[in-house]
């Protein structure tokens, strides 16, 4: 039984990027995970992505580029604010400007970065690098 479809997802990117493997195919499917898959693809972590409709809710086939080290979800999903983003950059990622935090905004998925540049926060649900 299923409980977080997007961290059996990131454990299946990373797992399957360990192992050398070129595509890997992300079944079920969200909203949240394609908007996830979109700002990996943005950040070159992923090479590309399509949908495939398979009539169970669909599934995303994903080229993998081989620049993930590590990836994970943030449970419980953390309220952050913008002024506060360093400190979680801190926490999940190794090393200042190295890797990406996910955050769920009122304006939709978005990386840390342009969080700071509009100056919103939200919910902390994802990290890579």
């Amino acid at each position: 039984m299923r409980h977080d479809l997007l961290n059996d997802a990131l454990v299946t990117l990373r797992h399957a990027d360990q192992q050398g493997q070129a595509t890997v195919t992300l079944a079920p499917s969200s909203r949240l995970i394609g908007e996830v898959l979109r700002l990996l693809q943005e950040h070159q972590y992923v090479k590309e992505f399509t949908f495939v409709q398979n009539g169970r809710g669909g599934a995303y086939q994903v080229i993998l580029s081989r620049r993930i080290n590590q990836c994970g979800v943030v449970k419980p999903r953390l309220s952050v604010r913008s002024r506060d983003l360093e400190s979680y950059e801190a926490r999940f990622l190794p090393a200042q400007d190295f890797g990406l935090l996910v955050l769920s905004t009122n304006r939709g998925v978005m990386g840390q970065t342009k969080a700071r540049e509009l100056k919103i926060g939200g919910r902390i649900v994802a990290y890579v690098y």
